[in-house]
């Protein structure tokens, strides 16, 4: 029975399960890599596997969904991250973690690509799509405002493995309910899928954070990395190559000479490449170096994700009087000052000085042995 609450009802929940497990994560490193016995890139990883899957195939999961049936593979998404997430609570070794999490990951891909255009079927209408649109953002908001909290009190309670465990009930009722509440809908002049172009990205996305990842600990003149950082640029050369002569690229690259487009990717790299990456160490520093326990650091995020949902909501009204361009400037900028403040936490700061702009990538201490404790240094 096909309903358009239902469908956003549906959306939403997946939504949320997918914003929730990317803040919880973050919370619960300290102890995944206690529990595990885990360095620093091993769980980095447990970040970065789930980011670099997702990234890499997004774009082509929309075009088979457009091609097989968005709510077909929506509900494939569903099944691929709700059994990655029962593999991640069960994992006995980081290398499991790691891998579950990239198929989590993948999962995550598909639910993404397909959410918005689940939507726009059961929307047609501008006016009722632009309602349920700010109701599909606002989830977003809400989700990773709550996340780090959520994260932090399911870790001191339950442990870490029932962040993950928390998706399966909640996946389960979203594949039942997309299968009472979605209709199914196809794109009869889909995009041909291309898979050289996304063999060539997969290829340069990981040889590119493999590298990075183990430049400190190999050395950046060392043969291996040199190797990678090679193969990423000749891979990723080579998506460009590819993108430029298909027929039908999963890229299409004209779409960066319009000014308002190249803008907006300029403006998401810079915030993803600082604020959010900045969230894995910082939660490393709260707790492994100032002592917090991850309820107490889950709870120091919620001033700035708090401000985050309010400024976001109270955004969109100014977006009338002052231009996307100037907003998008004037935020980057505070982003910035955010950070160098940030230069001043040190190993005895308070948390009170602490925000989610501090630099504690020097500074990583992993338990060993019961009460043995090893500090990792150096530029991450």
């Amino acid at each position: 029975m096909f309903s358009r609450r239902g469908t956003l009802a549906v959306v939403c929940l997946a939504t949320a399960m997918l914003m929730l497990d990317i803040a919880v994560v973050n919370t619960a490193l300290p102890h995944i890599a206690s529990s595990l016995d885990a360095g620093i890139t091993g769980i980095q990883w447990v970040v970065d596997a789930y980011t670099v899957a997702l990234a890499a195939v997004v774009l082509t999961s929309g075009s088979i969904a457009d091609r097989l049936g968005r709510r077909r593979v929506f509900v494939s998404g569903l099944v691929l991250f709700t059994g990655a997430s029962l593999l991640c609570g069960a994992a006995q070794s980081i290398e499991m973690l790691d891998a579950a999490r990239a198929v989590q990951g993948i999962g995550g891909a598909i639910l993404f690509a397909t959410s918005l255009s689940l939507l726009a079927d059961a929307f047609p209408e501008w006016k009722e799509r632009s309602k349920a649109l700010a109701v599909y953002g606002a989830t977003i908001g809400a989700s990773f405002a709550v996340g780090p909290a959520v994260g932090g009190a399911i870790t001191s309670y339950l442990g870490w493995r029932w962040i993950f465990y928390v998706n399966i009930p909640v996946g389960i009722a979203a594949i039942a309910a997309t299968y009472r509440f979605v209709r199914e809908s196809r794109d009869p002049n889909a995009r041909r899928i291309d898979w050289a172009g996304q063999t060539a990205l997969v290829g340069g996305l990981f040889l590119l954070v493999l590298a990075l990842l183990r430049g400190n600990g190999d050395g950046w003149g060392s043969p291996a990395i040199v190797a990678e950082l090679a193969g990423a640029a000749a891979l990723l050369a080579a998506f460009v190559g590819i993108e430029l002569r298909v027929k039908e690229p999963m890229l299409p690259l004209g779409l960066f000479r319009i000014k308002e487009f190249t803008g907006a990717q300029i403006a998401a790299f810079s915030i993803s490449a600082s604020f959010f990456a900045i969230f894995l160490y910082m939660t490393l520093y709260l707790q492994q170096i100032l002592g917090l326990s991850p309820i107490k650091a889950g709870l120091v995020y919620l001033p700035a994700t708090v401000l985050i949902f309010l400024v976001s909501g109270a955004s969109a009204s100014l977006l009338q009087k002052v231009s996307a361009g100037a907003m998008i400037a004037v935020g980057l900028a505070l982003v910035a000052v955010g950070l160098a403040l940030g230069l001043l936490a040190t190993a005895t700061s308070s948390w009170v000085r602490n925000t989610p702009f501090a630099d504690p990538a020097r500074h990583f201490v992993r338990q060993r042995s019961g009460n043995a404790r090893q500090i990792f240094c150096g530029n991450v």
